[in-house]
């Protein structure tokens, strides 16, 4: 059997460390870990170059270095013998590696310690399989064909036309054509910089509403860069995330979110939603396993990622030319529990009898539409009436409003409370009270 290097795609998760083995001039041997070995082409591999000076000088003395490499799922062992080919020190694969070289060691924080010099790519000339001592049944991992169900979940998100269908399409077929049982989808909002999760699958609480940092985590460079990150083996870090995570809410444990995780995550993977050249939110997924997402995954995922992102932004147009028509008002409650809301202007959060929903733009357009049913009873509103209100200060460019109405809409869903938004058709949305309604605002 001839080993290609799109057969050994597992030895380049970095789950288990590759070795170099290099000489010097004089033939004496030195022996060093790899961080990072990336498959270049079919016939190259580049390898990160953080802290071995002897290993970089030996490279350039003698160009001629052998590589082991172990398959992450079965531990298989290969050994590649290479000749040195050049260094990069710039370009899209180095961004890419120093990308992925960032969010790792984020995770165990390292930020900015473990910074990526240069790559030197070798020329690949030989490959073949170190027998094992121990019999053994295991090969090498199959490969997936995801283009079926690729082809099926564009089908599907391409079929709709609003935020809320396209979101929930796009989660549900992930998980039924994909078998990807954890996901979130974050919307970008330029004006906080930050994502908000507006869509959840397999996790409890769900987590709408959640932001991150644009640059923070693997979601967040994702965002920052457009470029796909992906942590294969997260066993070493998951310790250290969960202290960081739980000191980051403490700090703020009235206004904050939760962004949802799973304990034992071993995998992670973000896929930037990008359209017209533009980053307008992020994919995220987790799993359990080890190396959960191959090489075809991150294709297709790209792929799925990307139609979301256009049928995103459709939605956002098509409700720009649509609901200037206003329907009949809907009949008021008739419970008499007093609902007490307060709306801190400061940062515009939001709470009602007590409990945190929503802060910023959402935050107050929820307080608008409150305002407008104290003066005069309004239950209903068009998109195109809330894009003329200015006290809204909505974006001008890429407002997002309905991706922002859906966020809402969903946090007054989860928290079961006594005010929710229903929608109505395209470009129009309900507000539904049921109680009467007290509305405090704090200027402070």
């Amino acid at each position: 059997m001839t080993l290609e290097l799109t057969d050994l795609e597992a030895c380049f998760e970095g789950v288990v460390p590759s070795i170099i083995s290099t000489a010097d001039a004089d033939g004496i041997p030195n022996i060093s870990y790899l961080s990072h070995v990336v498959m270049v082409d079919d016939r190259h591999v580049a390898l990160s170059n953080q802290f071995f000076a002897k290993t970089a000088a030996n490279i350039r003395l003698n160009p001629q270095a052998t590589l082991l490499l172990v398959d992450g799922r079965n531990g298989l062992q290969f050994r590649l013998a290479l000749v040195f080919a050049y260094a990069l020190e710039d370009g899209p694969l180095f961004e890419h590696t120093s990308l992925q070289l960032d969010a790792s060691s984020a995770q165990v924080g390292m930020t900015g310690i473990m910074k990526l010099r240069n790559l030197d790519v070798f020329r690949v000339t030989k490959i073949e399989p170190i027998r094992s001592p121990v019999e053994t049944t295991e090969s090498l991992a199959p490969k997936h064909d995801r283009l079926p169900g690729v082809a099926r979940i564009v089908d599907a998100i391409a079929a709709e036309t609003e935020a809320d269908r396209i979101v929930d399409v796009m989660l549900e077929s992930i998980r039924t054509e994909f078998c990807f049982e954890h996901a979130l989808i974050l919307q970008f909002y330029e004006e906080r910089n930050q994502l908000v999760t507006i869509g959840s699958l397999g996790f409890q609480p769900s987590g709408i509403g959640s932001d991150v940092p644009l640059g923070e985590g693997v979601i967040g460079a994702a965002a920052a860069s457009g470029r796909l990150v992906k942590v294969s083996d997260m066993s070493r870090v998951r310790r250290f995330g969960a202290a960081i995570r739980d000191s980051a809410l403490s700090e703020n444990r009235t206004r904050s979110i939760p962004l949802p995780g799973m304990p034992d995550a071993m995998s992670q993977i973000a896929v930037p939603l990008v359209a017209g050249g533009t980053v307008r939110g992020v994919l995220f997924l987790e799993s359990r396993e080890r190396r959960a997402f191959t090489a075809e995954d991150e294709v297709a995922l790209s792929i799925v990622a990307r139609q979301a992102a256009v049928a995103l932004a459709l939605g956002e147009k098509l409700s720009l030319e649509t609901g200037s028509h206003r329907v009949a008002p809907a009949e008021h409650s008739a419970s008499e529990q007093i609902i007490r809301v307060v709306h801190h202007s400061f940062d515009d959060s939001v709470f009602v009898d007590g409990d945190y929903v929503i802060k910023g733009i959402a935050g107050r357009l929820l307080v608008s539409m409150l305002e407008q049913h104290l003066a005069n009873g309004t239950l209903e509103f068009t998109n195109r009436e809330i894009r003329l209100d200015a006290a809204l200060k909505l974006p001008e460019f890429k407002d997002n409003l309905e991706t922002r109405l859906l966020l809402l809409r969903r946090r007054l869903d989860e928290k079961q409370l006594p005010i929710r938004l229903v929608r109505l058709g395209r470009g129009r949305i309900g507000i539904r009270i049921e109680g009467r309604l007290r509305l405090r605002k704090d200027m402070a």
